[in-house]
This record gives C-alpha cells, sequence and structure tokens, in this order.
C-alpha cells in the first residue's frame, strides 16, 4: 500500500515543482536592460579659436557592452558646409582606408571620442560642420553651425 502510494504521489510533486514559482532575474540581468533611450547617444563640439577643432564623441548608453560595426576603415567623417550648403572642407578626402570589416566594442556607458583640424585659409562667414560616424549598425550624424570672422 504504502508502495503504491508513493508510485501515485512522485509524479504530483514532479509536476508540482516543475510548475511551481520562477526565481526572480538577478540584478546583473536587470543592468544589461537598456537603458531609456537610444542605445548610442553622441555630441559634436567644433572650437574656432585659431585652427577650427572638431570632436565627435559616442557613447554607448546602453546597461551592457555594444559593438559597432564598420563596413570599411572610414569609422567617422567630418564635412564642412557654407552658408549655400556646398563642401568647403572633408576629413577624409585624400585620405586612404582599408576596405575591410571592422568592429569596435563599447562597454557600457563607455565614449569614444574622433577629433580633426581644419586650417581655413581665407574662409570667412557662416558654416555648418556635419560629423558622422559611419558605424552599419548604430551610425550617427551630428550638425552645429559656426562663424569664422
Amino acid at each position: 500500500m504504502r508502495r503504491r502510494f508513493l508510485l501515485l504521489f512522485f509524479p504530483v510533486l514532479l509536476v508540482a515543482t516543475a510548475c511551481g514559482p520562477r526565481a526572480r532575474a538577478t540584478e546583473s540581468a536587470a543592468r544589461q536592460r537598456l537603458v531609456d533611450g537610444p542605445p548610442v547617444v553622441s555630441s559634436f563640439d567644433v572650437s574656432t579659436q585659431g585652427d577650427v577643432r572638431f570632436a565627435l564623441h559616442v557613447t554607448n548608453n546602453a546597461g551592457k557592452r555594444m559593438e559597432l560595426t564598420f563596413p570599411s576603415g572610414l569609422t567617422h567623417d567630418i564635412v564642412v558646409l557654407d552658408d549655400l550648403g556646398r563642401e568647403v572642407w572633408r576629413w577624409s578626402e585624400g585620405r586612404m582606408f582599408t576596405q575591410t570589416l571592422q568592429n569596435r566594442i563599447l562597454d557600457a556607458s563607455e565614449t569614444v571620442s574622433y577629433a580633426a583640424e581644419w586650417q581655413p585659409e581665407t574662409a570667412h562667414g557662416a558654416f555648418v560642420a556635419v560629423a558622422s560616424l559611419r558605424s552599419e549598425n548604430h551610425p550617427v550624424e551630428q550638425r552645429v553651425r559656426f562663424v569664422l570672422p
């Protein structure tokens, strides 16, 4: 009789255990969820003291490591446009870049910066600088207006 009871009780216990409450997410799993907002945030600085200096800052806004994928060695570019929208200067012009796929790992909250310098010879007036991150999976573009006296 006792054996029969155990044979009937064991499957019931097994089903009850399998259907019981699940463990809650751990703190590390909660940290890996995305932070509110886009996974990548950026800022673009232009300094016109002397030569014109540009700095594009790209920050991983996700709660976990992120991989940026680039189709070539050209990871970023900066273009200066005049009032009429004509290209005056391009950072990548005249440079050579590898034609191989590249990846860049950014840890959570890590920032990578790209800098460039333009030496305008006779340029005066209002301009727009356009910085772009050439990532295939997280492209970024920022525009800043500036004036050269």
